[in-house]
């Protein structure tokens, strides 16, 4: 199985139209021709994400947040992208990131979000057709059973591990509906709130959007890394279907650059 087939299936899955016009989605470093020796999984690539693909053996590394944001001018040491190229060209590792292609497609980011909260009748709040196919930035779904705020926000925590939550004013009526947007979602709470939701989950948000939302949304703020975290899984399981035979690893290096004190 060659880097390009399994380039390939993931495209397939999140196609990179579906990204925004200001990201980078796709192939970053590398060459696609090789055969996979191993594909490491991961949210970030850093230089300890590369040495952890060279320890395993793997030739591919396959990140939600892209390694390259911008153009280079040029590939030295001057910081940890450039360092990161370098290493990976070096050792034939190829880069690939699948960022807010992965967001906006069906069974996605926030589909895996909702999965882990045990969410049903999962939709898309936030809808766009791209190519024809269908999008959307942000997901919606039902609990199990209604929940008290106070319930609602501990069970955030326990399924994501967070230590804390960012929120406003505790809700006076049962949690329900659940409108979720992994990452920097707050752009979508203004549509959260129209269609319905009863609270709203995302990984980061303004200070001041927190405010003039008392009693119409529980907002409950998890971290970026944290919202995020089980898209690796989402790549696993697109890999495994699509590429039979192709040895995946979930990164057991934390690349969250934010410590909680």
């Amino acid at each position: 199985m060659k880097i390009k087939q399994v380039l390939e299936a993931l495209e397939q899955f999140a196609p990179l139209p579906l990204q925004e016009s200001w990201d980078n989605a796709g192939l970053q470093v590398g060459l696609t021709e090789a055969d996979v020796s191993g594909a490491l999984l991961c949210l970030d690539v850093n230089e300890h994400i590369v040495d952890e693909a060279l320890r395993r053996g793997c030739n591919l590394i396959v990140s939600h947040h892209p390694l390259l944001f911008r153009g280079l001018k040029q590939i030295g040491d001057a910081n940890y992208v450039q360092r990161c190229v370098i290493k990976a060209l070096k050792n034939d590792v190829a880069v690939v990131s699948m960022h807010t292609n992965m967001d906006n497609a069906k069974g996605g980011v926030n589909w895996k979000i909702a999965e882990k909260l045990g969410l049903t009748d999962v939709a898309f709040f936030a809808t766009k057709q791209t190519d024809g196919v269908e999008a959307g930035s942000g997901v919606v779904g039902r609990l199990p059973e209604p929940l008290a705020a106070d319930d609602f926000v501990l069970r955030v925590k326990k399924c994501f591990d967070v230590e804390c939550a960012q929120c406003n004013e505790l809700l006076r009526r049962p949690v329900s509906w659940v409108a979720i947007c992994g990452g920097a979602g707050d752009f979508l709470l203004d549509e959260a709130v129209a269609c319905g939701a009863d609270a709203f989950i995302t990984g980061e948000m303004h200070y001041h959007q927190y405010f003039d939302y008392e009693q119409k949304i529980q907002i409950c703020v998890i971290g970026h890394y944290q919202s995020e975290q089980f898209t690796t899984e989402v790549f696993r399981d697109i890999i495994r279907q699509q590429c039979p035979g192709v040895q995946t690893y979930i990164a057991e290096t934390n690349t969250n650059p934010i410590l909680y004190l």
